[in-house]
């Protein structure tokens, strides 16, 4: 089997040199956690890594799609979309993605004087389920802050705040119903199509398919057709390709993504497929979006 440890189509990552971690771990609000290398791996293909000493530092691994699997202790665990691991300090391991639907994940190295109390009490996976309140965005969002924080990390202050967000990061792995609680409406029930949105939303990484919105709302397809056009003015689907080349806007206009890149992000595996929708839904090719928006941030800042 071919095996391959980093070099990926669509990866990234950012690591600092160990001797700045070192300087920066003797102050306290960095040293008790802080990030020591991070990225995203979408659809790894051959990924595998082996450490038979394990390493001087703790690791978080996100799977988000696909599948892979991991050894510890002796024992291997498969993994899945929407769960996560933690692989302490100095455990020998093992992990890799599943031959025939290799995972996305995204990943961490973490260290600092307060690690261990991220570890979990068992080395299986853990899931973390979608829902209305599972606020997956937001999870994800954070982890796209502390990677731009510590890409500036040769600066003190971006390392300080990349450690601070570290902080929430990690606890909405360990705490997810504290986590989701700020989304939990106390008093009143959000509208339908307010519902099927935000869950859309939390899924805008995938494809789904009416059956599946229908199905998960427990409603038939026409049936929950018809109860979300009637509140919108649009069919289910129609939405979630909007949602979709919104969400393409903001990584057009905020990140250096290429737009392949940004295409798998969103669950579209053919780029073409995903220009053609972007072009029907904004009127202008991605390619265009972007020269536009970078020419009208040109002439913002002279």
């Amino acid at each position: 089997m071919i095996k391959i440890k980093e070099g990926f189509k669509g990866e990234r990552s950012i690591s600092l040199p160990e001797e700045l971690l070192t300087q920066y771990s003797k102050d306290p609000l960095i040293g008790n956690l802080y990030v020591r290398k991070i990225g995203f791996f979408p659809k790894v293909k051959y990924h595998f890594v082996q450490k038979d000493k394990g390493c001087n530092y703790s690791m978080l691994i996100y799977c988000t799609d696909g599948k892979g699997w991991y050894r510890i202790k002796g024992k291997e665990y498969r993994i899945e979309q929407n769960q996560y691991i933690i692989i302490p300090a100095n455990e020998p391991y093992a992990f890799g993605a599943d031959e025939k639907d290799p995972w996305t994940i995204y990943w961490l190295h973490f260290r600092g004087k307060m690690s261990s109390s991220f570890y979990p009490q068992h080395p299986n996976p853990v899931s973390i389920l979608p829902g209305e309140y599972s606020r997956l965005q937001d999870r994800t969002q954070l982890f796209e802050e502390i990677y731009s924080c510590f890409s500036m990390g040769y600066i003190k202050e971006y390392m300080s705040y990349s450690s601070m967000c570290l902080y929430l990061f990690m606890g909405s792995f360990l705490w997810l119903e504290q986590f989701r609680h700020y989304k939990i409406p106390s008093h009143r029930e959000y509208p339908f199509s307010s519902r099927v949105i935000h869950y859309m939303q939390e899924h805008i990484d995938h494809n789904l398919t009416l059956e599946q919105l229908a199905a998960y709302f427990k409603y038939s397809p026409s049936h929950f057709s018809m109860l979300f056009q009637k509140e919108t003015g649009s069919s289910p689907i129609n939405y979630f390709i909007r949602l979709k080349v919104q969400k393409a806007c903001q990584y057009i206009e905020l990140t250096n993504l290429k737009l392949n890149e940004i295409a798998l992000r969103l669950g579209f595996e053919e780029p073409a497929y995903f220009s053609r929708l972007f072009t029907k839904v904004m009127g202008i090719s991605p390619s265009a979006y972007r020269a536009k928006e970078s020419e009208h941030s040109a002439s913002q800042s002279e």
